[in-house]
């Protein structure tokens, strides 16, 4: 059997592993916290309480199961890591494909609100795990990051007989579709993503005249940095330390899991996420992309392909001036008053007709 094989997938978690779930999550001893506090401390005690009562008695996996086996799935071998993806075409004769990339704690299924409209508007749409997330893990060897992914994207697209083709990215997704496109130029036409993630050096000129949305976006950063990074940071030095707790204990993978999957999502988008990453045991294989990424040699020069920012006006969406620093080629940068961090979940046909209008130029 050829290591380029593309394999017809289906996901059939065994009821066995749904009985064990159940058994764990009964059987959660909580954490205490003090009361009045909320969420002043983290993720609070009610809302993982409030996810686990849904997951044991209302969220219904098998009809998840179900909806995700309705889209064509596929899996094949490349730098020997298992590479899971949908694959849904158009139908069209002059359709152009786009490959679509999930980032952290997300899965394929913060994408599946935009294919129906896309392929509608004649998209082939490739949708992968990431290697070590989801039905693409664990990873087996050290070395996945974004260069990495970027490059087997790549291959994944020539192997499906792509020879021109677009890259769409949200959260990590959007740290690597750039790097599609500046692995792949000669057949990458375009990328578009909902963050760019280009940071201040610290050179205190680079911040004189920021305009209004440099300064909301850089006051998004900085509360974020002095909030909510704290998971960033073990992730990139000691995920494996990490680990040990969130693949033992299904709330406390709620609980992690939740720093970045909130109450402003509808909770069956939230636990289908959370149980991909628990019934696939990659919820610790996935944060090691972190400590990948952070490990990797930096780009020393800026992308080139046409880059287009579609963000939320309420989440981290990039910083201009920095983006300019890092990619030459940004023709287009907007912000939606749709405050998630998903958008392709949350305003799906504010998404599919941002990705519509970027690529009718280039295809």
């Amino acid at each position: 059997m050829s290591n380029a094989e593309i394999r017809p997938f289906r996901i059939d978690i065994p009821q066995a592993d749904l009985d064990d779930l159940q058994d764990r999550l009964a059987r959660t001893r909580w954490a205490d916290q003090i009361p009045g506090s909320g969420d002043a401390y983290g993720v609070s005690v009610d809302r993982v309480r409030h996810l686990v009562d849904y997951w044991r008695g209302g969220f219904d996996w098998r009809k998840v199961e179900a909806e995700l086996n309705a889209y064509p799935q596929f899996t094949t071998e490349i730098d020997g890591q298992n590479i899971h993806f949908l694959h849904v075409k158009s139908g069209k004769a002059e359709s152009f494909p786009l490959v679509l990339t999930h980032g952290w704690p997300g899965t394929v299924v913060e994408f599946l609100g935009v294919v129906a409209p896309l392929t509608a508007a004649g998209f082939d749409l490739v949708i992968p795990s990431v290697p070590g997330y989801g039905f693409s893990g664990p990873a087996t060897e050290a070395g996945w990051d974004d260069t990495r992914i970027a490059k087997a994207w790549a291959e994944l697209m020539r192997r499906l007989g792509y020879s021109r083709y677009g890259a769409v990215g949200n959260d990590g997704g959007a740290q690597i579709s750039p790097e599609v496109g500046r692995v792949d130029p000669e057949h990458v036409v375009g990328v578009q993503v909902s963050q760019i993630y280009s940071f201040p050096s610290g050179d205190p000129a680079e911040f004189v005249d920021l305009t209004e949305d440099e300064q909301q976006s850089l006051a998004t950063l900085d509360w974020f940095v002095k909030n909510k990074m704290g998971f960033n940071i073990l992730q990139s030095q000691q995920p494996q330390t990490l680990a040990h707790a969130i693949v033992d204990s299904p709330a406390g993978l709620v609980g992690w899991n939740g720093q970045l999957l909130g109450p402003d999502l509808d909770d069956d988008f939230v636990l289908t996420n959370i149980a991909i990453a628990w019934f696939t045991n990659t919820a610790g294989s996935s944060i090691r992309h972190y400590f990948e990424k952070d490990k990797a040699a930096k780009p020393t020069e800026p992308t080139t392909v046409p880059l287009s920012l579609s963000g939320s006006a309420g989440d981290f969406h990039g910083i201009r001036r920095f983006a300019d620093r890092d990619h030459a080629n940004i023709v287009s940068w907007k912000t939606h008053n749709v405050f998630t961090h998903y958008l392709h979940h949350s305003a799906p046909d504010l998404m599919a007709a941002e990705i519509t209008e970027f690529f009718a130029a280039l295809r």
